[in-house]
């Protein structure tokens, strides 16, 4: 089985990190196709796939954006080339036929309780997005996923009379190391782990 060489390691993992301030370079559409087609490979229960991605890339979508954004990210979003939101299809169901055929029929989906039903939609679209940030690293650029705004907000300005919901955003660029703290702290593994 092949590995993954130390530098490609580095590279995702070991010197990656999460950026709050990014080098004003323009991130190419074709980094952002091969971002998502990377991260759409990710596992999902019967591959329903419920992750969708709004690159936004505009001054105009930007300064929406700005509105629901709490005040200490601002700053940050404005020095990204891209943010991404990260939403959720509430409806994603509804591709099932082309995405997943043998569950294109079921009732499993309708007649789930509204709260596994949620459980459902967020546990596989974040096993998307871990990818996400994966796929971004390996195409070259870095990351800085962050909450504090406004889901609400983000919702009405983004996916009126959608079915998409936000789930969190991630500035995309390439990082100018700007206020980077050392890395904090990891468990080690006898802290986090057990073997049974």
């Amino acid at each position: 089985m092949t590995i993954l060489d130390e530098d490609s390691l580095r590279l995702v993992f070991k010197e990656a990190r999460s950026h709050g301030y990014f080098l004003n370079q323009r991130i190419k559409s074709e980094t952002l196709y091969k971002v998502y087609n990377l991260a759409k490979l990710a596992p999902t229960a019967w591959n329903t796939c419920p992750m969708r991605v709004v690159f936004i890339t505009s001054e105009e979508a930007k300064a929406k954006l700005m509105e629901a954004l709490a005040p200490g990210n601002r700053d940050k979003t404005a020095s990204a080339p891209v943010t991404a939101i990260i939403a959720i299809d509430m409806e994603f169901y509804t591709q099932l036929e082309t995405i997943s055929p043998r569950m294109a029929n079921s009732s499993y989906f309708s007649e789930l309780p509204e709260s596994d039903f949620m459980q459902f939609v967020f546990r596989n679209a974040n096993l998307q997005a871990g990818f996400f940030i994966l796929a971004a690293r390996a195409c070259g650029l870095d990351c800085g996923p962050m909450s504090g705004f406004s889901n609400a907000k983000v919702d009405q300005l983004f996916f009126e009379n959608s079915s998409w919901r936000s789930n969190f955003l991630i500035n995309l660029g390439y990082g100018s190391n700007q206020n980077l703290p050392p890395r904090a702290a990891r468990l080690e593994f006898d802290e986090a782990c057990r073997i049974i």
